[in-house]
């Protein structure tokens, strides 16, 4: 990632609102060249009409957008060429063919001419669609109709691609497929906004990551920086024999190396500090269990994930409606 640049794109305080619903609550955030930024909430954080404000789709009821520096004055800007939008809902004609559909968006930029042809030529490729190029898009796969869409949105070559939920519904080659892509387009200095609901891909994907919820960023940093926010590094996971048996807590909660200890419908789950030793804070837990006959059927690790510090922040999933 490149950011020794100044911004590419810098949102400020962003409000919009539909009635009395507050969709969008002073959301800011900056996009550098060469970066993805990854947009992760649950579905109805503000994650599509920020994006919409972004790309001059949705007019804010306050706040400002600029691009390049200066501000963006919406879909009339001819900047706006500087940016390519991947839609969450596919914006595809079923009975034209992949490229009649690419000829088609490619039009609504007024591309045209031989460099255009070239142009389709390489998104097809780019999304390994070539062979496919004069099928009916009717006959596609819903993960070959999404890698279509990235091309749609790659025609005019834009410096700066917004994706919104680019995955839903696709098979995992598909979504693989489209990883690849999009880590392929980083290589190539382009600046991505990646939104989901997944976290798995936003640790993936993502240089830095703006958590939304409720239409408000709760917190910004790449991985590493959100992880330290967790109490607890990582967690011990114990399946204990009898659902009911009573789990000496203060006791393991007392042991050097552990922040936490809770259970749950017969699953003890028990945080491990920072600098602690698995192998031994494993074996002190099993042996204080052992001491009170509380049998333990399996016992796995999981060490901390973008849900554990959304749940850490709200006190809910992020795959929550």
């Amino acid at each position: 990632m490149n950011k020794t640049h100044e911004p590419l794109l810098v949102a400020r305080d962003l409000r919009k609102a539909y009635g009395p619903l507050l969709a969008v609550d002073g959301v800011s955030l900056s996009i550098h060249p060469g970066e993805i930024v990854g947009l992760l909430g649950p579905n109805g954080a503000g994650k599509t009409t920020t994006v919409s404000m972004l790309s001059g789709l949705v007019t804010p009821d306050s706040g400002e957008v600029t691009l390049g520096g200066r501000p963006f004055a919406g879909d009339a800007d001819p900047r706006r060429r500087l940016l390519g939008l991947v839609p969450q809902d596919l914006a595809l004609y079923d009975e034209l063919s992949a490229r009649d559909n690419l000829s088609f968006f490619g039009a609504l930029y007024g591309l045209n001419g031989r460099d255009f042809e070239r142009a389709m030529d390489q998104a097809l490729a780019f999304v390994a669609l070539t062979e496919r190029a004069r099928d009916r898009v009717a006959t596609f796969s819903g993960g070959m109709k999404r890698r279509l869409n990235l091309a749609a949105g790659l025609l005019h070559d834009p410096s700066l691609l917004l994706l919104d939920e680019p995955t839903v519904g696709v098979d995992p080659q598909s979504r693989n497929a489209i990883f690849d892509s999009l880590e392929e387009l980083r290589r190539r200095g382009k600046s991505l906004l990646y939104t989901t609901h997944y976290m798995e891909e936003a640790e993936r994907l993502c240089d830095r990551i703006v958590i939304l919820d409720r239409g408000r960023v709760i917190a910004e940093d790449d991985v590493r920086g959100l992880l330290r926010r967790l109490p607890a590094a990582s967690q011990l996971r114990l399946d204990l024999v009898d659902a009911g048996a009573t789990v000496p807590l203060a006791e393991l909660q007392a042991l050097p190396q552990v922040a936490s200890a809770a259970v749950r419908d017969g699953v003890l789950t028990v945080g491990l500090a920072r600098d602690s030793d698995l192998a031994q804070t494993s074996a002190a837990a099993l042996a204080v269990l052992a001491a009170h006959g509380v049998t333990v059927e399996s016992i796995d690790t999981e060490r901390g994930t973008l849900e554990s510090v959304f749940l850490e922040l709200t006190g809910r999933s992020l795959r929550d409606e």
